[in-house]
């Protein structure tokens, strides 16, 4: 068994003071949700055992906050910085997984972007939980947590429509469950 955790960064500036669209960082809203995905992550295991990170500076920071939230209480995952990771679409979304099979984690977390992440989530959702796929469908948000399940110990048998939707988290969906 092998778990895909695909997590959005969180919410950004509209425009980094540089112009370019890598060096936006997150406004308020991002590094508050950022850090309640990290503390929803942190009390809920499996957790990742490698972490594959757009080098874009927001995704970075989303990893950063995330795990600041969780790192007292799990074990500290590989980092890698995936170039590709950076605007891809499925496909190299998919690549970028099976490359995992080099060091073989068994929880692996993903750190990118839309309209690729979201639009991977869809495709690798092949069954699962009814109400996240629903929720899934309409939108991957800001710090949106898509967490799958694939009946493979290779993470090159990982393909479309093979994955189990385990859960589907989002800061939004985290406030509702709280009741604020």
């Amino acid at each position: 068994m092998r778990r895909l955790m695909l997590l959005r960064h969180a919410k950004t500036e509209t425009d980094a003071p540089s112009g370019r669209d890598q060096d936006r960082r997150l406004d308020e809203r991002g590094h508050r949700d950022a850090a309640a995905i990290g503390a929803w992550l942190g009390r809920n295991p499996p957790f990742p055992d490698l972490v594959q990170i757009s080098p874009a500076v927001r995704a970075k920071q989303t990893w950063e906050l995330a795990w600041d939230m969780m790192k007292d209480r799990v074990p500290p995952p590989r980092i890698e910085l995936v170039p590709e990771l950076y605007g891809a679409d499925p496909a190299q979304l998919l690549h970028a997984i099976r490359l995992a099979s080099v060091t073989d984690p068994r929880h692996l977390m993903v750190v990118g972007h839309n309209p690729g992440m979201h639009e991977f989530a869809l495709m690798l959702a092949g069954s699962g939980d009814k109400a996240g796929r629903r929720a899934l469908s309409d939108n991957l948000p800001t710090s949106g947590l898509a967490v799958f399940e694939f009946a493979t110990n290779d993470w090159n048998d990982v393909s479309f429509h093979r994955g189990k939707l385990v859960l589907f988290v989002s800061p939004k969906l985290l406030k509702q469950a709280s009741g604020h």
